[in-house]
């Protein structure tokens, strides 16, 4: 049986590119497979996966050589149209996927376009809905979804024209640990008991990994650098080489000097034969000495007794809310999906009032400022970019809340282009806006709000749709604000690696309510905690637990030291 996917020396060139974005790709992909894509921004992935739908060269035209088959068919030929009865797409930024008002009418657009009998229809789209649970919401407006229920409408959107092949860019970028497992649990089952091929191109390896794939792919500079079981790569050292994240637990184990063989079976904590490598891991753990504790700063913020709700006859969205944040601290704020996380952000920022309670800023209730006097000192980047950019130039969207002011123009340049070069998007001062990627534009709202030289900053999702240079990149400089001139970081996040990393401390939030407030190591090995706020504990706690570590955390603690230690040790050379 021949490959549903061939690549064949396929090179391809954007025709405003002087060298290829593809070089040489020689790629087979079998019926029923499940394939991930992984690499840097700039490698290649998304590249590929528009040349197996067809958006190249339909809707980035370029130069092609050699060939590729999907399904027997000429992607180049057929068109958009033609592949998407045989290639269902998934992209990383939902909402611009959404056609329908609502959730009923944007799965059956394709069926609409047919001409397919309404009662067949009708029939169709509740089956769709059914495989990715998601009858419930067939009345809903798409945009008030989220982010796991839009992914979940935009598969049914695909499964409902019966494709051969399920194509997601990115699909867990935008969605908490709970909600991104039962992402890749669907598309596993869909995988298995439909025999659909899947290709996943995703940053976040580990959380993938979660069920099997059969290869993964990974890209480097427009060609493939590995093409091979998960086993065998985590064994060696190319994915760190190549700038993606290893797993932790894996991570762990080559610090500790573990040799991994593919015998061991490594592609899960779970499974994993830790035997060979117990004694090296629990002897380097207990030599790595702990950092003394910092010392506690005034408070810089703080919620009292804090409740509100959207509507006077709805249901209260945050409930009786209190912590405190003090000066110069780096806190995490998790939990699930619509758990309040970001309600409580626009509280701080002024967006809402709250229905009681108190917000204090150095000791002083701020609920009479306005937003632009809470902004003097408050900076806050939204989860989703495309609400906060109202430029076309990116230098322009940069330089807005300056320009605002009546800051001097000689002024604004120099903070403009020193924020650009921060997060890596100087390069493109003088792009439109909708030239750069998601992950791109990500980084434009945070200079945006790096420019205004705020006390504070909030940050939603800050490192969504990044790669790990680039999240890195991005959260030491973060991190070099809060050391260096001691601003305040609040990340909202569903990144339990960026929680333990960056932040020692996080603040749990479910169903509006602080379930809880304390050290991130200890939140991420308490099953209670972890499943209560649909959270996922950190595979270092799994390690642990093989490994016979009384108390888990002690590991995670001697792991953090370690990876910052050696990060501070680069940083300096």
């Amino acid at each position: 049986m021949p490959p549903i996917i061939e690549f064949k020396d396929f090179s391809y060139k954007y025709r405003t590119q002087t060298k290829p974005t593809l070089k040489n790709i020689n790629l087979s992909i079998n019926q029923g497979e499940k394939v991930l894509i992984i690499g840097a921004s700039g490698s290649g992935k998304s590249t590929i996966a528009k040349c197996i739908n067809s958006l190249i060269p339909s809707s980035f035209p370029g130069k092609i050589e050699g060939s590729l088959s999907v399904c027997g068919l000429n992607p180049e030929k057929e068109g958009i149209f033609s592949m998407s009865k045989h290639v269902g797409t998934v992209l990383q930024d939902t909402d611009g996927q959404f056609i329908g008002l609502t959730v009923a009418e944007d799965i059956a657009f394709a069926l609409e376009n047919d001409n397919v009998p309404v009662e067949e229809m009708h029939h169709r789209v509740h089956e769709a809905a059914k495989i990715v649970n998601a009858e419930a919401l067939l009345n809903s407006v798409p945009g008030a979804l989220s982010g796991g229920q839009k992914q979940r409408v935009s598969l049914a959107g695909i499964l409902v024209d019966d494709v051969d092949i399920f194509l997601f860019d990115e699909p867990l970028a935008n969605l908490d640990p709970a909600a991104g497992k039962k992402i890749i649990s669907l598309i596993d089952e869909l995988n298995k008991n439909q025999r659909k091929t899947v290709i996943i191109i995703e940053h976040r390896l580990e959380d993938v990994l979660y069920k099997n794939v059969d290869r993964i792919i990974v890209m480097e500079n427009g060609e493939i650098a590995a093409d091979t079981t998960p086993d065998k790569l985590l064994c060696t050292n190319l994915l760190p080489q190549k700038g993606i994240r290893e797993p932790l637990y894996i991570s762990a184990l080559k610090y500790a000097g573990c040799e991994l063989q593919p015998q061991d079976k490594p592609e899960h904590v779970d499974t994993i034969n830790i035997e060979p490598h117990k004694e090296k891991l629990l002897s380097w753990f207990k030599k790595i000495e702990k950092p003394a504790p910092a010392e506690e700063k005034p408070v810089a913020l703080e919620l009292k007794n804090v409740s509100f709700k959207y509507d006077a006859d709805a249901p209260l969205t945050v409930k009786d809310v209190s912590f405190a944040i003090h000066k110069g601290e780096m806190v995490s704020i998790v939990g699930t999906n619509g758990a309040g996380k970001s309600t409580i952000a626009s509280l701080i920022c002024g967006f809402n009032v709250q229905n009681s309670g108190q917000i204090l800023l150095d000791e002083k209730d701020i609920t009479k400022l306005s937003i632009k006097e809470r902004g003097e000192k408050i900076g806050f980047v939204l989860q989703n970019q495309n609400q906060m950019i109202s430029k076309s130039i990116i230098f322009d969207e940069v330089a807005m809340g300056l320009a605002v002011r009546k800051v001097p123009k000689a002024e604004i340049a120099e903070h403009v282009n020193n924020a650009l070069k921060i997060c890596g998007m100087y390069p493109y001062r003088n792009w439109p806006i909708s030239a750069v990627s998601f992950g791109q534009k990500k980084r434009v709202t945070i200079a945006s709000i790096l420019v205004m030289n705020p006390e504070i900053i909030i940050l939603d999702e800050p490192t969504a749709g990044q790669d790990y240079a680039h999240y890195t990149e991005i959260m030491e400089f973060l991190k070099k604000l809060n050391r260096e001139l001691g601003i305040t970081i609040i990340m909202i996040t569903h990144d339990m690696h960026l929680m333990l990393e960056y932040t020692d401390r996080a603040i749990v939030i479910s169903d509006g309510q602080v379930l809880a407030d304390g050290k991130s190591s200890h939140i991420l090995t308490d099953e209670a905690i972890t499943e209560a706020a649909s959270l996922k504990k950190t595979s270092l706690y799994n390690l642990a637990v093989k490994c016979g570590i009384e108390n888990p955390s002690e590991l995670v603690d001697s792991f953090i030291a370690y990876e910052r230690k050696h990060r501070e040790e680069a940083a300096l050379a």
